[in-house]
C-alpha cells in the first residue's frame, strides 16, 4: 500500500461521512446548549482516552470562544481535568465513580453533562466494558434532572438510547470519529458564539 492510496481513501471516507452527519442532531445539540446558556445553567463535560482531550478542548472553547462583550459566560467545567480528584477516585472508589462523585454535588436542573465516546459506552476490551464511568455519570445527572448531550460514533451504543440529545458520527472507524468530534465542537462553539453575540 503506498501512502497516497492511504491519503486518499483516508480523507475520501471523511467526505462520506461529512455528508452523512446528522445535521438535526447537531441544531438539537446547540439549542440545548444555547438554552443552557440562557437559563445560566452549568455545563459539565467528560470522556475517555483521546474523548478526554477533546473535553477539555470543548470546556475551553465554549468558556473562552463563545465570550461576547457584556454578555453572561458559559460556565463550564471539565471533569478530565482535575487530575488529583481524578486518581484520587479512581484509587479509593474504581474508575467507574470518576465522573459520577464530581457531579453529585454540583449538577442540578438547567445543567447539561456533555459524554464524549467513540463507542458510546458499548464494548468491551481487557479492563472489561467500555466508558462506564460516562454512563454512571450519566445516571446521576438524569436523576439530579440535568440533560445530557452525547457525541458518539460507530452505531451510537448506550449514548444514543439515553441521552436527550445524541451525535453520532456514522463511521466504524475511532481515528475519524474522534476527529469529527473535534470539528463538531468547534462548529457548535462557533455558532453559539453569533448566536449569544445576536441575544
Amino acid at each position: 500500500m503506498s501512502n497516497q492510496s492511504y491519503i486518499d481513501g483516508f480523507l475520501g471516507q471523511m467526505s462520506d461521512v461529512l455528508e452523512r452527519l446528522p445535521k438535526a442532531d447537531i441544531d438539537a445539540a446547540i439549542e440545548l446548549l444555547f438554552d443552557t446558556w440562557q437559563q445560566g445553567g452549568t455545563v459539565f463535560i467528560a470522556g475517555n482516552g483521546g474523548s478526554s482531550s477533546t473535553a477539555s478542548h470543548f470546556a475551553c472553547d465554549l468558556a473562552k470562544w463563545t465570550t461576547s462583550e457584556g454578555k453572561t459566560r458559559f460556565k463550564v467545567l471539565a471533569l478530565t481535568d482535575n487530575m488529583p480528584l481524578f486518581s484520587a477516585l479512581m484509587n479509593d472508589e474504581g474508575t467507574a465513580s470518576v465522573y459520577a462523585e464530581q457531579i453529585e454535588p454540583f449538577i442540578r436542573q438547567g445543567d447539561v453533562l456533555i459524554l464524549i465516546s467513540v463507542h458510546g459506552g458499548s464494548g468491551a476490551g481487557n479492563a472489561g466494558s467500555w466508558s462506564q464511568n460516562l454512563l454512571r455519570a450519566l445516571q446521576v445527572a438524569q436523576e439530579k434532572g440535568a440533560r445530557v448531550l452525547g457525541l458518539s460514533g460507530f452505531d451510537g451504543g448506550a449514548l444514543r438510547e439515553m441521552a436527550d440529545v445524541c451525535i453520532t458520527v456514522p463511521v466504524d472507524s475511532t481515528p475519524q470519529v474522534e476527529s469529527f468530534h473535534l470539528a463538531l465542537e468547534h462548529l457548535m462553539c462557533d455558532c453559539l458564539r453569533q448566536k449569544i453575540a445576536e441575544a
